[in-house]
This record gives structure tokens, C-alpha cells and sequence, in this order.
């Protein structure tokens, strides 16, 4: 039995030489407005992920935005295996690719104008997303000031 994808469930060990990207223009985003999708990656540990968010969709509210969809990515709620709960699905995209193919589906559906993650996420990460949903895909902490 061969082992899949197992090179794109864990972080990237190697240092790219390249210099950093220029920060892009997503992170002061302004979602006064807009349509978004709520997004959470949250290991089998965190029982309040839930109330979490419950808090972002209500910050977002408050700032003007309106959630059309939530999506949850849940590890190590089965064949995760203890040690590898806190890692990302994939380097590049944070999900799995099943809830990756889920979220651009709700995105479309919907028609969000922006993809909201309550993780942080990397240049990288926020480029590749922002390619797949064919929107803006930015962290909640970049919107709301957070750590």
C-alpha cells in the first residue's frame, strides 16, 4: 500500500532562496459590505471552535460585512493521529483538498466577494487561495487587528 499525498500534509522543511514576495493589498481589505465565507482549522483538542466562530461572524457583522458560509476543518478527529493534530492539512492551502474543493464550491454558490480564515496564513497560502476561490483570501486577524 502506497502512501498518498503524504509530502502535502506537513510543513515545508527546505528554505526557498527566492526573496520574499511584496506584501500584497488583501490584508487591509476593506469588507465593509461584502459577502463573506468564514473558515476554521481547528485540531480535536479545541472544544470551543464553535464559539470562535460564532465571534468572528459576529465581529465581521459588526463591521459592516455579512457571512453567507461557514466551514469547519476539523484534525484529529479521526485518522489524525495525536502528533500530527496541530499541523496544517497542506503547506499550501492550509485544508485538505476535499474542504478546499468545498469552500470554492460554497464560495461560487453563494457568491462571496472574500474568503475569511480564522487562522493566520502565509503570503503563500494567501496567494494560492485567493487563485482557487477566484476571490480574496484573508485571515481574521489581518481584518480584525488580532494577534
Amino acid at each position: 500500500m502506497h502512501q498518498h499525498r503524504r509530502r502535502d500534509r506537513r510543513p515545508s522543511a527546505r528554505r526557498d532562496p527566492r526573496p520574499a514576495d511584496p506584501p500584497t493589498s488583501l490584508p487591509g481589505l476593506d469588507l465593509t459590505g461584502a459577502d463573506v465565507v468564514i473558515v476554521g482549522y481547528f485540531s480535536a483538542k479545541q472544544k470551543d471552535f464553535a464559539l470562535r466562530m460564532d465571534a468572528a461572524a459576529a465581529d465581521l457583522t459588526a463591521r459592516g460585512a455579512r457571512v453567507v458560509g461557514r466551514v469547519v476543518q476539523r484534525r484529529g478527529v479521526s485518522n489524525g493521529g495525536m502528533r500530527r493534530m496541530t499541523l496544517p492539512y497542506s503547506s499550501r492551502t492550509l485544508l485538505s483538498s476535499g474542504k478546499t474543493r468545498e469552500v470554492a464550491a460554497l464560495r461560487e454558490e453563494s457568491g462571496a466577494d472574500a474568503v475569511v480564515f480564522l487562522n493566520a496564513l502565509t503570503e503563500h497560502q494567501r496567494r494560492v487561495l485567493t487563485e482557487t476561490f477566484g476571490c480574496p483570501a484573508v485571515s481574521v486577524s489581518d481584518q480584525l487587528g488580532e494577534p
